[in-house]
């Protein structure tokens, strides 16, 4: 078992957040340059997150959400931020392996371009629609470069609008069946790391431990988070076990 049990996400435009975020105790560090960052704000927040990475590539594994290949700011984001010390990009909305394709494409040229080893900045799609979720299989085999894949199951977020479920309770059969329909999809595809999407109501530590424990569960090794009161319980509960690490 390896990868990050737990993912600090943050807005990038957010100098503060970034200043502060290696004291938190999070294994991974994601800055968001999508839903979280005005039109206007992207630009800045790209030149942080490279800043940022430059800085600390040898202390923090660092990820970047760039926006949707869909919305055409995809490029640009890559652009700015596919140097070294990246250890991968969250790829927010992706619903074929033609996204997955596309932007290993990408990757490619910018990694050869800038003398980095090919195939040094991994993938991790997160599954925000209802097409999503049904072709996770081809989306998180169709690279090499996919490192983990996470549903997006937060409250009131796209994949609950597009499905219509009224409740995220750890009962909803709708919620158990994505989580299990992803990580089925993961562990064909060989994709081992699969994160839990995040939890919105950072008042609610007892929701955030049922929801962690929900998907460890299932298999799931980490969750992404949203503050850092969040850490401490995705780190305690998607912790290995000994025999866990015996049999990995």
């Amino acid at each position: 078992m390896s990868g990050p049990r737990s993912q600090l996400i943050m807005p990038a435009n957010r100098a503060d957040m970034l200043a502060k975020a290696p004291s938190y105790g999070a294994d991974a560090l994601v800055f968001d340059l999508e839903d979280s960052v005005p039109v206007a704000e992207k630009p800045k927040a790209r030149a942080l997150a490279r800043e940022f990475i430059e800085r600390h590539k040898t202390n923090s594994t660092l990820y970047v959400r760039v926006n949707a290949v869909q919305t055409g700011m995809l490029r640009e984001d890559l652009e700015a931020i596919a140097i070294d010390g990246l250890a991968g990009i969250k790829l927010p909305k992706a619903e074929s392996a033609e996204d997955i394709r596309t932007v290993d494409a990408m990757l490619t040229e910018l990694e050869s371009k800038r003398g980095l080893a090919q195939g040094s900045i991994g993938i991790g799609p997160t599954l925000e629609s209802a097409k999503g979720v049904w072709f996770a299989y081809e989306i998180v085999s169709a690279s090499p470069r996919i490192q983990s894949v996470m549903p997006g199951t937060a409250q009131d977020a796209d994949l609950q609008t597009d499905l219509g479920y009224t409740t995220m309770a750890e009962g909803n059969p709708m919620l158990y069946h994505i989580r299990s329909r992803v990580l089925l999809a993961a562990r064909a595809a060989g994709v081992e790391h699969v994160l839990d999407g995040v939890y919105a109501n950072i008042r609610d530590p007892e929701g955030l431990r049922k929801c962690c424990e929900a998907a460890r569960m299932l298999g799931y090794r980490g969750k992404q988070v949203i503050h850092p009161s969040q850490i401490e319980t995705a780190n305690r509960i998607f912790t290995p076990t000994a025999q866990e690490l015996d049999h990995s």
